[in-house]
């Protein structure tokens, strides 16, 4: 027999959580960045890779 309270139970606090972050609202927004704020003549930066990451600590090193 399946348990119904427990069910109930569980529902329940999964769509009292997704109401929750339904009503956030700082989800919906998104996120300044230093580079976005500064406008469009912000120098682009791209991501270090893994490779250039090593090298600059060994360097260090």
């Amino acid at each position: 027999m399946i348990d119904y309270f427990a069910l109930a139970l569980t529902h329940g606090l999964l769509a009292i959580a997704l109401l929750g972050l339904v009503r956030r609202g700082d989800l919906d927004a998104d996120s300044e960045t230093p580079a976005a704020s500064e406008g469009a003549g912000a120098p682009e930066t791209r991501p270090e890779t893994r490779r250039e990451a090593r090298a600059r600590r060994r360097r260090r090193a």
